[in-house]
């Protein structure tokens, strides 16, 4: 069976620029497109007895939403298969639980209910940082940003752990199926005071550190590379903060893909410093995949 992508909407212009990349997606990964608007209008409406044969205007709103939805990525993909579906019921738990059934969950980076000066809407996060499947958060304003081919770069940020495997694999094979590259970064740093003690001896400290964060990149990209002989790729090891360094190469990005650890803990941060940081900041959609446990 195949698992169709999902895309959360709410009629926002941030989730209609989900639709439109998740329709785009869906076309590459020749998977069907689901798409999802969830939303408690009952509670607030609630069934109460109707003297007329109109629908509630909760009920009329969300039909329209999802069916716009879908008649915006017929139009964007006219030979896709997809479906649009109205759930009510809260809109985190909704769209959990459809990731459990996704190739990946896409949704825009602020939602209609968020405060305008928000950068990043609490759906959003909460997804990230809680499904089982990969999550695309579409941010940025360029145009021509999504799946078609000659795109810029993918790029993927490496951890110094393991739990980079999925999120290499899923960028070598979204660079496969776009006809693009991968520019894998990780980032270093100097401990504190290395090569401070003698002269000379800091640009040796410099490049053995460097040198090891490139081997750490030659191995960690290794079997996804072997694999996927067609996809061209490039590694960059750059000294610094890691979020810092990540979002100095995103000029040119299509995709940042990121890899994250599932905790067992239902409370606390779900995700580090690093992938807060992009999902706030980057200037293109974010792939948060996570790492099986």
């Amino acid at each position: 069976m195949t698992l169709p992508l999902v895309v959360g909407t709410d009629g926002s212009d941030a989730a209609l620029k989900a639709v439109d990349w998740a329709a785009d997606e869906a076309a590459v990964r020749g998977v069907p497109l689901r798409i999802v608007y969830a939303s408690l209008w009952e509670r607030y409406e609630g069934r109460a007895p109707s003297f007329t044969r109109e629908p509630p205007e909760g009920q009329i709103l969300a039909q329209h939403i999802a069916s716009s939805a879908e008649e915006r990525a017929r139009l964007r993909q006219p030979g896709l298969e997809m479906t649009a579906e109205v759930l009510t019921e809260d809109t985190q738990y909704a769209l959990l639980r459809e990731g459990n059934h996704a190739t990946a969950l896409v949704v825009g980076h602020r939602g209609r209910g968020d405060m305008a000066g928000l950068l990043l809407g609490s759906v959003s996060l909460t997804l990230a940082g809680r499904a089982q499947c990969p999550v695309v958060v579409v941010r940025g304003d360029r145009e021509e940003q999504g799946t078609k081919d000659e795109q810029g770069w993918i790029v993927l940020g490496v951890g110094p752990d393991e739990n980079s495997a999925a999120a290499i694999e899923f960028a070598f094979h979204e660079a496969e199926l776009r006809g693009c590259g991968v520019r894998a970064v990780h980032a270093w740093r100097m401990p504190p005071g290395e090569g401070a003690e003698w002269t000379g001896y800091e640009d040796e400290a410099v490049k053995a550190h460097h040198r090891r964060a490139e081997e750490h990149l030659d191995q960690a990209l290794r079997a996804a590379a072997t694999a996927r002989p067609g996809v061209r790729y490039r590694r960059y090891a750059g000294e610094g903060h890691a979020r810092k360094v990540l979002l100095a190469t995103l000029d040119d990005a299509d995709l940042l893909v990121v890899g994250a650890r599932r905790r067992n803990n239902p409370f606390g941060l779900q995700l580090g410093p690093v992938n807060h940081a992009m999902l706030h900041h980057a200037p293109c959609p974010v792939a948060v995949v996570p790492q099986p446990t």
